[in-house]
């Protein structure tokens, strides 16, 4: 059973620059047949223009597995610190972002 949970573990590497993490706060989706793309977006007040800030490609199988992932940890988040509100349907924007700049 030890070997068999040994070739059932993957060594995974994270290096520094990539552990520090990617802030995004839109994500789009796009797909073909063969792939799923995923832009994850930064958006800044008064900043009109908006930056992909990393884009992952998946497989369609890989694209479901992740929304399996994304829905089993979403549930032990709820579990452990509560309901995460539901947005309404008709997205919008903060105020402030990507419109004219505020003077003082």
């Amino acid at each position: 059973m030890n070997n068999q949970a040994q070739e059932n573990t993957i060594d995974v590497e994270l290096s520094d620059d990539i552990a520090e993490g990617t802030y995004a706060n839109l994500a789009m989706i796009a797909h073909s047949n063969s792939e799923f793309i995923l832009d994850f977006i930064r958006l800044m007040p008064g900043v009109p223009k908006a930056k992909v800030k990393a884009r992952i490609i998946l497989t369609p199988e890989h694209a479901k597995r992740l929304l399996s992932a994304l829905k089993e940890n979403i549930g032990r988040y709820e579990e452990s610190f509560g309901s995460i509100d539901q947005p309404d349907d008709n997205f919008r924007f903060p105020s402030g972002f990507g419109g004219p700049v505020g003077m003082a």
